[in-house]
């Protein structure tokens, strides 16, 4: 969580907003002079600034200027005298979100603040929504091998096997791979050869001319010829029949094809990306697939992992596919809690990624509320046993500090009722200990208990956005409790 900035050379003023602030559960920084505050800039910045207007070495109007240069979008809140409204007037005009008068109602000042940070989220979604959109995503190793061979393959027209489980992004490999390419200018065309009845592929592949066949009253052009001087992705290699297999060989080998029914042939300039889901190794064994056009293919392999296999993505997968949801249906984007975000990463999705982008999508039209619970979560994501939240710190909030549980492993408590007797979480603990008892390891009171209570704080500062007080209240521990806890346990962002 970023922290609130605070800027004014009355030493009092700063001590008891940071007070307010700090029994809030929100992190501040304070500063005594615009100048200190600028050279911070450089290096860090806040969720949102309350300057005040009048300070030796720069007044709160010259400040605002300079910070909304570097951060237009940052909330300033502009704290001045009842007498000073020119002052406000100009700190409107500056871009200030709102000015707060001296001497001022600490608990009016809190809440002005709050809404202020609730506004420097919407800013945050709202340049996140208009960033253009990323070809990729993933910063798994297997994923990261995947986007160093589309680079190296950058100008090369060579042929290109792509394989992976349906859902895995295939098509997203070989449309990159087009774009770095020397054909990037022309066009790229795909064609799925299995969900093409064996009879039309044919004509769709290489075209046909007029009276080929009943109903074919015109010439048409195939996907080769639409593919002209551009990359032609031919999806599930694997499903095309042997005789049309024969007809892609001989386009490999010399570049030339005839339309059905015709009888001059047509040169082909084309590169070639094919993709499947199956082990064609053992299609050639089965003698379902030529050997030849294997190995013609298969010049260049490339594998895209399972999305079981890169659970690190899945976070940022399900925020980009949040965003881009509610882009599309004109909504704020919806947020995944901690314990919602380890029932996704636990699961392993068989559709990959196409299925994660389907459960995002419904998700932002059916959660009930804003924050999605683990118990909002589609039926077949609630029967998996949570990832432990420790391990999702630093992949789930890459942009906030992560908490330190050295060693954590138990998992989030699931959301909603359990059937007494059978919780997945009190069964995971039950292991857990078992192990460590077994391994001899000391004190396994303590360290269990404080994986426990870390999970359980953790959860609940989640579900406030970091209010403390309320994360008190919810989990029916007293303010001072809670505070002592988070330093115990070595939560403190």
């Amino acid at each position: 969580m970023k922290s609130i900035w605070i800027v004014d050379d009355d030493h009092s003023i700063r001590f008891v907003l940071e007070k307010a602030l700090g029994r809030e559960g929100l992190p501040t920084r304070s500063f005594s002079n615009a100048r200190d505050l600028l050279a911070a800039l450089e290096e860090d910045s806040p969720q949102v600034l309350v300057s005040d207007i009048r300070m030796p070495g720069g007044s709160g109007l010259d400040l605002l200027t300079k910070v909304k240069e570097k951060l237009p979008g940052l909330p300033v809140i502009i704290m001045t005298a009842y007498s000073d409204l020119d002052s406000a007037v100009s700190a409107f005009q500056g871009g200030a979100f709102e000015y707060l008068p001296k001497p001022f109602d600490l608990a009016r000042a809190v809440e002005l603040i709050r809404r202020a940070q609730e506004e420097s989220v919407r800013e945050a979604v709202a340049e996140e929504a208009a960033a253009p959109l990323p070809e990729m995503l993933g910063q798994a190793p297997a994923m990261q091998d995947v986007f160093r061979a589309i680079g190296r393959l950058s100008q090369s027209n060579v042929t290109v096997l792509i394989t992976g489980e349906s859902g895995s992004g295939k098509e997203l490999v070989a449309r990159a791979l087009h774009k770095h390419s020397p054909r990037a200018e022309g066009p790229f065309v795909a064609i799925n050869t299995a969900a093409i009845p064996k009879d039309l592929l044919e004509s769709e592949l290489f075209g046909h001319e007029r009276g080929a066949f009943t109903g074919a009253q015109a010439t048409r052009r195939g996907r080769f010829e639409q593919a002209e001087g551009g990359t032609l992705f031919l999806d599930e290699i694997g499903d095309m029949p042997l005789d049309l297999q024969t007809r892609l060989l001989r386009v490999l080998s010399d570049g030339q094809f005839y339309r059905v029914g015709g009888h001059s042939p047509q040169r082909s300039n084309v590169r070639v990306v094919a993709a499947t889901h199956q082990n064609l190794e053992a299609l050639v064994r089965d003698g379902r697939f030529r050997e030849d056009l294997f190995h013609r293919l298969n010049v260049i392999r490339l594998r895209l992992p399972p999305l079981r296999e890169r659970r690190e993505d899945i976070p940022v997968l399900a925020r980009y596919f949040l965003q881009r949801s509610a882009t599309e249906l004109g909504v704020e984007a919806k947020r995944l809690t901690e314990p919602a975000l380890a029932r996704l990463v636990a699961f392993d999705f068989p559709g990959n990624v196409r299925q994660l982008e389907n459960i995002c999508h419904w998700l932002s039209v059916m959660a009930p509320s804003q924050v999605v619970e683990a118990k909002d979560l589609p039926q077949e994501l609630l029967a998996t046993t949570p990832v432990p939240a420790a391990s999702l710190v630093a992949t789930a909030h890459a942009a906030e500090p992560a908490a330190g549980i050295a060693g954590a492993a138990l998992p989030v408590m699931p959301a909603g009722p359990q059937p007494a007797g059978t919780d997945a979480w009190v069964a995971e603990m039950a292991r857990e200990a078992r192990r460590l008892l077994i391994a001899g390891e000391p004190d396994v009171w303590d360290v269990l208990t404080r994986r426990f209570e870390a999970s359980l704080i953790l959860t609940a500062l989640d579900i406030t956005r970091g209010r403390r007080i309320e994360a008190a209240q919810k989990l029916g521990i007293g303010r001072n409790t809670i505070t002592r806890k988070i330093q115990e346990l070595d939560l403190d962002a």
